[in-house]
């Protein structure tokens, strides 16, 4: 049975620099085991659907609710791994930060955060999928920047 997990890859704009150099991406780090950084995401509780599981999980971990984030259309990327064995499936949608100033709230299962640009966000990431995700959002936002 393949494990899913459902979150957001966060971003947030900053006022006083232009595209790219104004995009930095939200990292956590767990409490647990290697200590390792990813976006917001949790496991898909029975009944729930995906996008529910995404919201729940990015409030629990990063406070962060509806109100805060607004979700970009057309966006949604699919990663799978193997977890001690198992098949894991994690849905990610992208979303921005509404407030950049906004403090995120962590969970006990999260002892730091870390607002990081593109290259940061890629060393903190680690694994080569979730690095992969993060630059494909960069080209999807620069995509979205030309259009404007």
């Amino acid at each position: 049975m393949t494990l899913r997990a459902c979150g957001f890859i966060i971003f947030r704009r900053l006022a006083r620099h232009s595209f790219p150099d104004n995009i930095e991406y939200l990292l956590l780090q767990t409490s647990y085991g290697e200590h390792h950084w990813s976006p917001p995401k949790g496991h898909v509780d029975p009944g729930e659907d995906d996008l529910t599981t995404a919201w729940r999980e990015t409030r629990e971990e990063a406070g962060l609710d509806e109100e805060h984030l607004h979700v970009v259309d057309g966006f949604l990327q699919r990663l799978h791994y193997q977890v001690r064995g198992k098949e894991k499936e994690v849905l990610y949608w992208l979303a921005e930060l509404r407030d950049p100033g906004f403090k995120v709230k962590l969970s006990d299962e999260h002892q730091d955060y870390r607002w990081a640009k593109l290259d940061e966000a890629c060393r903190l990431a680690k694994y080569t999928d979730l690095q992969d995700t993060l630059k494909y959002v960069q080209r999807f936002l620069e995509k979205a920047e030309k259009k404007q």
